[in-house]
């Protein structure tokens, strides 16, 4: 049978793009359909213009600091509209550079939605149909709100780079890493912000330590959290948003954001109908190789549910073209992946958490916190934390967790170290570069505790 195209891609993200134009590149003929814009989450409504502004959010507490420092700073209002029109203009100036490197490297892209109808057959939303020999569903996913009466008041994520003008207050419901992050760019903005989460403690998955160690920082910059605490009601009341929560707190604010979590963009793909499994949340169930129970039909990133980062999403591209392209069958290595939350303070993190390395094994915890220079000068008592998780028996690092300035570029670096199997011994012989706040990684002699 002759097909339109080796491979039809379905999602414009940096999965789908990367996987497209690795073939395209290759000599085979290549297609793209995205429904909305180039570039996907995380350039255009994610990690992009979230880091945009959380640029912006950091401004005031820096001019503070100037200060200290001698200067004679005055630090004028934010002028929202002037910054939020900027961060669109750059947000196009990326899209405009996804969609014509997708183009040079020979790929046709259909900027429309594109559903399955058989194994080797999408069609689009004007009706036409093309088929391929593989196709692969790299559609992302999408913000949630939860099933209650007027959810429909508050935003989600997708709605804050849009807003007209910023609250003056705000209630996050979620204390995942999506809710605390933006609790920290509109406290850093000014806004006076709430948290309302279920759970005692906000960053679940994460070390525990580590991400008290954040709530405490962001409670001591501002920001209200309600733990154990969910929204029972919504009302529109005195010219905002009334709010009822469940431990009996109530509360008007400006807008509501919903961080109540995300999922996969398979709804009206076709996928069940012409074979696809899948699971209770709606991701795509894919093998080692990423293909799902029908041959001919791959998927990654944020729609197979695994690890919803982009910088993996682009790694299983790789590994699909490897395999499917390449003659190389490739399974996506989803060991020690180094992240970061941008809250604020900054959270790095690679490996196991101390509960994990503890079901493991007889660990030895090393951990310090202290005030780093710069801080300490100005008065300041926010504290740095270092932690690292060490398996007794072998001495191999099983986990590195930074809370403070700049945790995301040190555990980029000291990723590369654990990925390599990394020692204790290792950190120790490695000389510290003074006087900075990356040296306590290698300069942390005795553990604070063990476990059995």
């Amino acid at each position: 049978m002759a097909f339109d195209y080796d491979l039809f891609v379905i999602g414009g993200g940096s999965g789908g793009v990367r996987a497209a134009r690795l073939t395209a590149l290759d000599g085979h003929k290549v297609a793209l359909a995205e429904e909305s814009r180039m570039g996907g989450t995380c350039v255009i409504r994610g990690c992009v213009p979230k880091k945009l502004m959380v640029f912006a959010s950091e401004y005031a507490e820096s001019a503070e600091l100037a200060k200290t420092y001698g200067w004679d700073i005055e630090l004028g209002d934010f002028k929202w509209p002037a910054f939020r029109d900027r961060m669109h203009s750059e947000l196009d100036r990326l899209e405009n550079a996804y969609a014509t490197n997708a183009e040079k490297a020979g790929v046709t892209i259909y900027k429309q939605r594109a559903k399955l109808t058989d194994p080797h057959t999408v069609e689009l939303a004007d009706g036409t149909t093309k088929t391929a020999k593989h196709i692969l569903v790299a559609a992302g996913g999408h913000p949630v709100r939860p099933p209650m009466e007027n959810a429909d008041l508050g935003i989600v994520s997708d709605d804050v780079f849009h807003l007209e003008r910023l609250p003056k207050k705000l209630l996050i419901v979620g204390g995942g890493y999506i809710g605390c992050e933006f609790a920290g760019v509109f406290n850093g903005l000014g806004c006076d912000v709430s948290m309302f989460i279920r759970k005692a403690q906000i960053l679940r998955g994460f070390d525990d330590e580590t991400r008290g160690h954040v709530a405490d920082c962001m409670q001591r910059r501002g920001v209200t959290i309600h733990t154990g605490c969910a929204p029972t009601a919504l009302e529109k009341r005195d010219g905002g948003i009334w709010v009822k929560g469940s431990n009996g707190h109530e509360e008007v604010f400006d807008e509501v954001l919903w961080a109540t979590g995300r999922k996969p963009n398979t709804s009206g793909l076709g996928l069940e109908e012409v074979g696809v499994k899948l699971d209770r949340r709606g991701a795509i169930c894919v093998d080692e190789y990423l293909q799902t129970d029908v041959p001919s039909i791959y998927a990654l990133g944020d729609v197979i549910g695994r690890v919803e980062l982009t910088p993996v999403a682009i790694r299983e591209a790789i590994a699909f073209h490897k395999t499917v392209f390449g003659g190389e069958p490739t399974e996506m290595d989803y060991d020690l992946i180094p992240t970061a939350t941008f809250t604020q303070p900054e959270l790095g993190t690679v490996g196991l958490t101390e509960e994990e390395a503890e079901e493991r094994g007889p660990t030895d915890v090393y951990c310090t916190a202290f005030r780093p220079m710069q801080m300490a000068f100005a008065g300041g008592e926010e504290r740095v934390l270092f932690k690292m998780l060490v398996e007794r028996e072998t001495e191999k690092v099983l986990g590195v967790h930074i809370v403070g300035p700049q945790a995301a570029e040190m555990i980029q670096f000291i990723g590369v170290a654990v990925k390599m199997g990394a020692t204790k011994a290792d950190f120790d012989r490695t000389c510290a570069l003074h006087p900075t706040i990356a040296e306590e990684m290698v300069t942390m002699k005795e553990p604070v505790r063990q476990t059995d």
